[in-house]
């Protein structure tokens, strides 16, 4: 696993960085979640096609720091991914992100500019005011969210997400969620319209109808559905998300 001191968390930022051939794709993950936890099984998928993964651990998460100074904004996670790629040197990166690295990933790709090569988006934050899970998590204030909702909330979860979200930092995710629900400006959507490079949209079958997924299909912009599958896809039908990644970073 390689590792940055990352000047802006002030922390250390680590990643697998697995072989392959052909541009490399910068993963990054969702909140609570972990690339190095959740990714390895998409990128050895025989329909992912043994390309180049970048599987980053987020600051508060996985392998990462998890600086209690650190204010983890979607903005700033942005700036830690871009000092990652410039670590590696890399020309060019397709980016996929999902739910809040959806978000993470859609200002990655608006900076790196002409180095991003394609970015695929899975089930993204694109508005202010977060999604149920990111307002479930601040309903109360962050001392009382790290002193005593964090554990209930894993007590009570049985999915595979317990196993990353029992190593983040509960702070990261209680900020982490804040910075969904503050949104940016302009909008994750208006910036995801507005990037030149090559855009793709994944949705879950089980998660539609979405009024997002509806609108950017009217655009001119490539949407997929993953089948029998719903917000947590990377688990719930990872040959079916590894292939439509495949597919998806072919067609630059």
């Amino acid at each position: 696993m390689q590792s940055l001191f990352s000047l802006t968390a002030g922390a250390c930022v680590r990643w697998h960085d697995l072989p392959g051939r052909g541009i490399p794709v910068v993963f990054i993950h969702g909140l609570g979640c972990a690339s190095s936890y959740e990714y390895p099984r998409i990128v050895a998928e025989p329909a992912f096609c043994g390309r180049r993964a970048i599987l980053i651990d987020l600051p508060g998460y996985g392998f990462s720091d998890k600086p209690r100074d650190y204010d983890y904004s979607i903005a700033h996670q942005a700036d830690v991914v871009i000092e990652v790629v410039n670590e590696l040197r890399l020309p060019q990166c397709h980016i996929y992100g999902h739910s809040m690295g959806g978000s993470i990933a859609i200002e990655v790709a608006e900076r790196l500019r002409q180095r991003a090569g394609k970015l695929v988006v899975s089930e993204p934050n694109f508005h202010a005011g977060g999604g149920v899970y990111s307002r479930l998590l601040v309903e109360k204030p962050e001392a009382e969210f790290i002193s005593q909702v964090y554990d209930k909330i894993l007590a009570n979860h049985t999915s595979p997400w317990k196993g990353s979200a029992q190593n983040a930092a509960p702070w990261a995710m209680w900020r982490g969620a804040k910075s969904l629900i503050d949104g940016a400006s302009p909008s994750w959507m208006e910036t995801f319209l507005n990037l030149p490079c090559s855009r793709t949209l994944i949705f879950g079958e089980q998660s539609l109808p979405d009024s997002d997924f509806e609108y950017i299909s009217r655009k001119d912009i490539s949407v997929v559905v993953v089948p029998e599958a719903g917000h947590s896809m990377s688990w719930e039908n990872p040959s079916a998300l590894a292939m439509a990644l495949h597919t998806e970073f072919s067609q630059v």
